[in-house]
């Protein structure tokens, strides 16, 4: 099995990331463990680092986001130390739900929600821009979002279509 997990570790994940608050009851009847043996691997993959904490999914409309957005951003350098201080930067901003490091014309990518335009423009000037270490901005209006929880079902073998 990949990773040193075992089926029934792969199968507990994939119940974990549909529903983190199910009972440790109903997921070892999920997967045909016993309560005490499902809690037991649980822990086990917490310990591990497999699983590293639970979310829960918040609609934005109803926490009074009215615009999402992606912001590619160009670095005007790109040493370890730029880098490293664009993350951690990226990482405080309460607009930003994750931030992408990545190849291609620009070394960022964000994902922003925003109030409103207004909002979303303010923080693009004031954030983003205003800062010495950013050579440049494109930012794209996300019309809807779509997200899917977890991971890719895990296999031992290449996916299947």
């Amino acid at each position: 099995m990949m990773s040193g997990l075992s089926e029934k570790d792969v199968q507990i994940l994939g119940v974990l990331v549909q529903n983190a608050r199910i009972t440790n009851k109903d997921l070892a009847a999920q997967v045909g463990l016993s309560a005490s043996g499902c809690l037991e691997r649980v822990r086990r993959l917490e310990e591990r680092g497999v699983i590293a904490g639970s979310t829960v999914l918040v609609d934005p409309a109803a926490v009074g986001v009215g615009v999402q957005a992606l912001i590619a951003v160009r670095l005007k350098r790109h040493t370890r130390k730029t880098v490293a201080a664009f993350r951690t930067f990226a990482g405080s901003l309460p607009e930003v739900t994750a931030t992408y490091h990545v190849t291609g014309d620009f070394d960022f990518i964000m994902h922003v929600a925003a109030r409103d335009m207004d909002h979303l423009r303010d923080f693009c000037m004031d954030a983003i821009t205003g800062r010495p270490d950013v050579a440049g901005i494109q930012t794209s209006l996300a019309f809807s979002v779509d997200t899917r929880p977890g991971w890719p079902a895990l296999r031992s073998g290449p996916a299947e279509r």
